[in-house]
């Protein structure tokens, strides 16, 4: 999947996602810096603000990108707010599934 079609996706990422997403990762901002090659001021200045994830479309982007990479989903507002989780490894079997 492009870069593209990642920020197409997830148009409304929220700080409060990104910030779940780094604790779920274990994460910290630098690490998150690291692995979507923005700087952890920039990532700092960004996690600061409530609300949908700001700064420049390409910025976010490689921040979603990043943590996409990483195995998270990000998940839409269906009425129960939006959220963040680990993607399940090996096409999505549950743990007991796959130690069988």
């Amino acid at each position: 999947m492009s870069i593209e079609n990642l920020s197409n996706r997830n148009p409304t990422v929220t700080t409060r996602q990104v910030k779940a997403a780094r604790a779920l990762l274990g994460w910290s901002q630098g690490d998150l810096a690291t692995h979507s090659r923005v700087s952890e001021p920039t990532i700092a200045r960004l996690e600061a603000e409530d609300g949908p994830l700001g700064g420049r479309t390409e910025t976010v982007t490689k921040i979603v990108y990043a943590l996409t990479h990483a195995g998270i989903e990000f998940l839409s507002d269906n009425g129960g707010g939006p959220g963040v989780r680990l993607a399940q490894p090996d096409g999505g079997a549950p743990p007991s599934a796959r130690n069988g």
